[in-house]
């Protein structure tokens, strides 16, 4: 049975391996993915990265930030992924002031009507 090249090997021009180590991360319909990964860090340090690491968690942890990373490089060239942490920091303030003005509000009623039962979203 022959095997199909995932997008590593594919690029590369080599035939690809049971024991290629990039294989579970590069699927072959996924090019573009791998070409990202390897204009910001290279096959070399991806392989020494992933060798140095013992636990199948860590290496799926690794490549994913690796992944990701170069993804957020390539569709934002000049800050890569700080634009989108970013983005989502500032999400994450506009969502516990919301929060926030929504207990404040809740304490309002309850002070209204002290007599009525309130669920408690104070977890």
């Amino acid at each position: 049975m022959s095997r199909v090249s995932c997008a590593a090997c594919k690029y590369q021009r080599r035939k690809c391996t049971s024991d290629c180590v990039l294989a579970p991360y590069f699927p072959a319909n996924q090019p573009k993915k791998f070409q990202n990964a390897h204009r910001l860090f290279g096959v070399r340090n991806i392989v020494k990265i992933l060798q140095e690491l013992k636990d199948e968690d860590q290496k799926s942890d690794a490549m994913k930030s690796i992944i990701f990373e170069s993804d957020m490089r390539a569709k934002f060239p000049v800050y890569g992924c700080v634009e989108c942490i970013s983005y989502l920091r500032q999400q994450l303030q506009i969502s516990l002031q919301e929060l926030q003005d929504v207990r404040s509000q809740l304490e309002f009623y309850r002070q209204q009507h002290p007599t009525a039962t309130y669920p408690n979203f104070d977890r």
